[in-house]
């Protein structure tokens, strides 16, 4: 039987999403039964890469359950070997019909790239500037060469930045993610939570949803 299509998988994120901000969660596929039918096998409906800021809890997020969602996370959303191999194996093992890049506002890795920016800018820990370089081109491109006053940076806007050049550089260093949404199997969408009302709002959508 084929599983669900791209478009199917996004309904279902954000059917949950919406549940999730009428405060009507449903906490579907929690139970002891469907513990028990997911011992042996797993066919999420989406992955979904994400930051792993505390407040950004995709299961939650969505209203999923076990097994629904294939989720990987890391500070700021920004991609590593690691990342590549956990999104591939979510494609081209579990099939997965939908990866979803999730930012949010107010996230600390993008305000640390932005004030790192600053001519003026404390120099950071070695690994904390190595995870952040990603979105410093984002920042860039939003502020200009030089930001000589960090606080006047829109900070949603170079998220959003952001999330694109995590798409463009997975659809670059993947060929089997970029294979699989040729094919038509897969989509990406680009989206950012916001913290206050939990609205997911998609910005960027390569692929049929």
């Amino acid at each position: 039987m084929a599983g669900p299509s791209p478009a199917d998988a996004w309904a279902q994120l954000m059917a949950g999403n919406a549940r999730f901000i009428a405060g009507r969660p449903e906490h579907p596929r929690q139970d002891a039964e469907r513990r028990a039918r997911t011992v042996g096998s797993q066919s999420p409906v989406a992955a979904i890469f994400g930051c792993s800021d505390s407040r950004l809890a995709a299961e939650i997020i969505f209203d999923l359950g076990l097994g629904d969602a294939f989720v990987v996370r890391n500070a700021g959303q920004v991609i590593s070997e690691s990342v590549l191999g956990s999104i591939e194996y979510a494609v081209a093992v579990l099939h997965v019909p939908l990866l979803l890049v999730l930012s949010h506002d107010s996230c600390g890795a993008v305000r640390a790239a932005i004030d790192s920016a600053a001519p003026d800018a404390e120099r950071l820990p070695p690994h904390i500037a190595d995870l952040i370089a990603p979105i410093l081109p984002a920042v860039r491109r939003v502020a200009g060469a030089e930001v000589a006053d960090p606080a006047s940076v829109d900070a949603s806007e170079v998220g959003r930045e952001h999330v694109k050049d995590t798409v463009s550089e997975l659809l670059r260093r993947s060929e089997l993610v970029a294979q699989a949404v040729a094919d038509g199997g897969l989509a990406i969408v680009g989206a950012n939570y916001r913290l206050s009302d939990g609205t997911v709002t998609p910005h960027l959508v390569i692929g049929e949803v």
